[in-house]
């Protein structure tokens, strides 16, 4: 039981930590824009790139 005297406020401890942190992301606009960073990841805005032809080796006589 002495353990619980460590256990139970550290429990605590982390959960604060936890909620400061959340609410830390609300505040900062984390969760403003929670569709564009999706599209980001799958737009398309390279540039194509052609095709690299092997270059020919020499032929031997």
């Amino acid at each position: 039981m002495e353990v619980m005297i460590i256990l139970v406020p550290l429990a605590l401890a982390l959960g604060l930590a936890g909620l400061v942190g959340f609410l830390w992301s609300l505040k900062s606009g984390q969760y403003e824009d929670l569709e564009g960073a999706a599209w980001r990841a799958i737009a398309d805005d390279d540039e194509p790139v052609a095709p690299v032809q092997p270059e020919a080796a020499p032929s031997r006589p």
